[in-house]
């Protein structure tokens, strides 16, 4: 723990209750409920707190409201970071990312009411939306994760003598990115064309006159098996001679990718249920806030590196 424990906590807690805030938001696209507040942002039905409101409208109401106080949450981060951290200390630049992401989530899920690609819409631009929704959720989960790290006392990461290592991290981390936007294509997919048997949604996926987000779903698995296979192999080689922390990093994102790939096949096999969508979500979310975190213990100063593997021997 570092010297600002409370500061600490608080950065870890913030993360947590984002993760919170992303789960709910998938509740309300998975029960169709973003139509909630009609076409009406930051109002909802055109006024500020809504009378006699539907359950739709609670469930988007009430998820406009914990998204607003994320944001007042990573702005207080962001001004305690910078009153705890000296200039130049690299937990500030991760709380001002933090802020932005935040503020482009806040901007896409407006675009997504104000345009209407929401409840029933099922527009190819809205799963391009839901996509590039889910690539700003995970960079804005990568800052946040590690401003809690750098806040932690960890050490900064360093481009110099880790070329080799950042080179895999990015091509692994863009294998997260993709498996997670085409997740998001098709969670959507299975909301907006459910079926009702294995053997019916096996035969649209290969249809040529299924629904594009349909015929797009094969490459979630695909993705998603390729990234974890990397993970399963990429991840212990990473943490090689690395920290202590770093080892145990590993050993968990390669358990949570093999994991999330049991959750994937159940989610298949029950037809994406609600909850099993959000606990598949989950476990996406964690698998990347874990490996933003292994990135961040390997990719270390090398005399830090050096010092490390002395210490284990």
């Amino acid at each position: 723990m570092s010297k600002n424990s409370a500061l600490t906590k608080y950065a870890w807690a913030t993360l947590a209750y984002t993760v919170g805030v992303i789960l709910w938001g998938a509740f309300v696209r998975a029960s169709r409920s973003g139509a909630g507040c009609g076409a009406h942002w930051p109002l909802c039905n055109g006024v500020v707190i809504p009378r006699d409101p539907s359950l739709e409208t609670i469930i988007e109401f009430s998820h406009r409201l914990t998204s607003g106080l994320a944001l007042v949450a990573v702005v207080v981060l962001l001004v305690w970071v910078w009153r705890a951290c000296p200039a130049g200390h690299q937990a500030r630049r991760a709380a001002a990312w933090s802020v932005f992401f935040m503020l482009t989530e806040a901007a896409v899920g407006a675009g997504l009411v104000l345009f209407e690609y929401v409840a029933e819409n099922e527009s190819i631009a809205r799963a391009q939306w839901m996509a590039a929704h889910l690539v700003n959720t995970f960079f804005l989960l990568a800052a946040q994760t590690l401003t809690a790290w750098w806040v932690s006392g960890r050490p900064a990461v360093a481009i110099a003598g880790n070329g080799r290592r950042l080179a895999v991290l990015g091509v692994i981390a863009m294998g997260l990115l993709l498996v997670g936007a085409s997740g998001a294509v098709a969670a959507l997919g299975d909301t907006l064309f459910p079926e009702r048997t294995l053997a019916e949604a096996l035969a649209a996926d290969l249809s040529p006159t299924s629904h594009l987000t349909i015929r797009l779903r094969v490459l979630h698995p695909t993705l998603a098996v390729l990234t974890a296979v990397a993970l399963l192999f990429g991840a212990p080689r990473l943490a090689r001679s690395g920290s202590a922390t770093a080892v145990a990093l590993a050993r968990w994102v390669a358990s949570l990718a093999a994991l999330q790939l049991v959750l994937g096949a159940a989610n298949v096999m029950l037809l994406a249920p609600i909850w099993m969508q959000l606990l598949h979500l989950l476990a996406a979310d964690l698998v990347w806030i874990l490996f933003v975190l292994l990135s961040a213990s390997v990719v270390v100063p090398v005399e830090a590196a050096a010092a490390r593997r002395v210490s284990r021997v």
